[in-house]
């Protein structure tokens, strides 16, 4: 059987009249008619009973419509399945930041790509920086945000903003009088630091080691957040990347000036590396870049 066929035979069943299925399948009559004749050779049955320019269906012609509405409910079943597919909805995206980032530029860039697919749910998991790797290495998640400082092994990392990091200190502190902030500023200032095992903590020890000078470390903290609220508290001055320090000054009560060195830190998507993105993933991509660049690129300069 040919489907030509199995549709010709479905108009007719659902107009009544073999000329409206005609016109409905943009053919001609006797075409329709030709279809009809080579189907019922194929069932070895009449599918109709012909009373002048009338058709009335068989008792078989009946049963085989209802199978053929089966299959074409199933054609419109994939039909649909393939909107779906299409637009990924009934999909889920699960992604992964550090606190500032899922509650800041992860949740706007979700806003943004939620326009556009308003069906596909998306789970934000935060957590510290090696927890977010371990979730994006593993492919728990299928994407993150994040600010680095070094190289992340088994992650494959599209950075997007490279930038330095910036001093920031508490308001009316003497800083506020600097356009740049050199490591021999920092001399005897009480200090909030990254704890001794970040990596970003060994390079800044090491430009105030090489410049000779002296901090005095008051306390020690991993996030961006937490230094930002413990400089605003007065605790003492510090060094963070960019992003954190512009977020945390709208609830904190600090400032920022550049840094005279450079302490790189790259703010871009984390994947897993060994597993193939798809369409989901790269759209959402596509949407995080969009509105990390729009609102980083003047930041970070």
């Amino acid at each position: 059987m040919k489907l030509r066929q199995i549709e010709a035979f479905r108009a007719i069943m659902l107009t009544g009249s073999m000329t409206t299925a005609a016109r409905k399948l943009h053919t001609s009559q006797p075409q329709v008619s030709r279809l009809i004749g080579q189907l019922e050779g194929l069932t070895q049955f009449p599918l109709f009973e012909r009373h002048g320019s009338k058709l009335k269906p068989t008792l078989d012609g009946e049963r085989f419509y209802a199978e053929v509405e089966k299959t074409f409910a199933g054609l419109s079943s994939l039909e649909s399945a393939a909107a779906v597919i299409r637009s990924f909805g009934k999909d889920r995206l699960v992604l992964a930041a550090m606190p500032r980032l899922a509650g800041g530029l992860m949740a706007r860039a979700v806003a943004r790509f939620k326009v556009e697919f308003p069906d596909v749910m998306v789970t934000i998991q935060s957590g510290n920086e090696s927890t977010v790797n371990e979730w994006i290495r593993s492919g728990m998640c299928s994407t993150g945000l994040a600010m680095l400082y070094d190289q992340t092994p088994g992650i494959f990392v599209d950075p997007v903003i490279t930038s330095n990091c910036v001093a920031v200190f508490p308001k009316g502190h003497r800083f506020a009088h600097l356009e740049r902030i050199a490591p021999q500023d920092f001399a005897n200032e009480r200090y909030v630091s990254f704890p001794s095992a970040s990596p970003v903590r060994g390079r800044i020890d090491h430009i105030f080691a090489e410049a000779g000078v002296n901090r005095l470390i008051v306390a020690e903290a991993s996030l961006g957040s937490s230094i930002c609220a413990l400089v605003g508290a007065g605790m003492g001055v510090s060094l963070i990347n960019p992003v954190a320090a512009f977020e945390e000054a709208i609830i904190n009560s600090i400032e920022s000036r550049p840094f005279t060195e450079s302490i790189p830190v790259v703010i871009g998507l984390l994947f897993p590396s060994h597993h193939p993105q798809s369409r989901l993933v790269s759209r959402f991509a596509q949407c995080a870049r969009e509105v990390m660049l729009r609102e980083l690129s003047p930041l970070c300069g």
